[in-house]
């Protein structure tokens, strides 16, 4: 199943509603990537599966701070 290290966030279930107002279930997938990103504090290439909003702010804040939000080790992973 797709997830994200860092935040943890997944697919969300949710429902199909037709014209009729018939509901059939249906997954509301996550964009997750499989990214290698550098990390200058500890200069080395960490590998991730990360959502792309994470990329994003990642990009903003940088992979330690973001991480350290959420109270993940990236050094262990």
């Amino acid at each position: 199943m797709a997830k994200s290290q860092i935040t943890g966030k997944r697919c969300l279930s949710g429902n199909n509603v037709s014209h009729s107002n018939i509901k059939t279930k249906r997954w509301q997938h996550v964009n997750v990537q499989s990214r290698r990103l550098w990390v200058p504090e500890l200069n080395k290439f960490i590998r991730l599966s990360i959502t792309t909003r994470d990329l994003r702010t990642i990009d903003k804040k940088g992979l330690l701070a973001y991480a350290k939000e959420y109270g993940v080790n990236v050094t262990k992973l």
